[in-house]
């Protein structure tokens, strides 16, 4: 399996992401925008629209809206690390879709703004420490699910899409392997 092949379905999933439709309220007036070839707006301060998220995130950086979706922070990271740890490895917490997309745009974050700020990067290495502390543990479920034979559908339905992606591609090798061992 090429390096392409492994990473298309993580890179769809991105692509998704960014042209998801997010809730946004102006925080001040602005006329017509164009961003990358698609034109947005007018926007009057108050209100709410619907935009994709990548032009959410433009537009934030330019101190036109605010995003009203709930983000990831170490707070949050720190819950779902402490659930997905005390969970035995039958159990798979339900994680939101967008979960993987998120955290990769939050360390992203963090890793640029901590570039400045030493605060900021004793956050990035705390995010990033529950982040490899929750892919760890989420990984040894998925594994250990994979190589289990029986019914297993109420718990895959715990799985994001890159984690169903995973553990189709784990159980295919396994069954496999089995079938050429016995």
């Amino acid at each position: 399996m090429s390096r392409e092949e492994r990473y298309s379905g993580i890179e769809d999933v991105d692509f998704l992401f960014d042209n998801a439709p997010v809730t946004v309220i102006a925080v001040r007036n602005s006329s017509e925008i164009e961003l990358g070839g698609l034109k947005v707006g007018p926007f009057e301060e108050g209100n709410e629209y619907e935009v994709r998220f990548w032009v959410a995130r433009e537009l934030e950086k330019a101190g036109i809206v605010q995003s009203r979706e709930e983000s990831l922070s170490a707070t949050r990271l720190y819950k779902i690390q402490w659930t997905e740890r005390i969970q035995s490895t039958g159990q798979l917490s339900s994680m939101p879709e967008d979960f993987y997309p998120r955290l990769r745009r939050l360390l992203e974050e963090l890793k640029s703004s901590s570039k400045t700020s030493p605060e900021k990067m004793r956050e990035y290495e705390y995010v990033q420490q529950l982040s490899q502390d929750i892919l760890n543990c989420r990984l040894k479920k998925i594994v250990s699910l994979a190589s289990t034979p029986g019914q297993k559908s109420q718990i895959i339905r715990s799985l994001t899409t890159e984690e169903q992606e995973l553990y189709e591609k784990l159980e295919k090798i396994i069954t496999e392997w089995r079938s050429e061992i016995l």
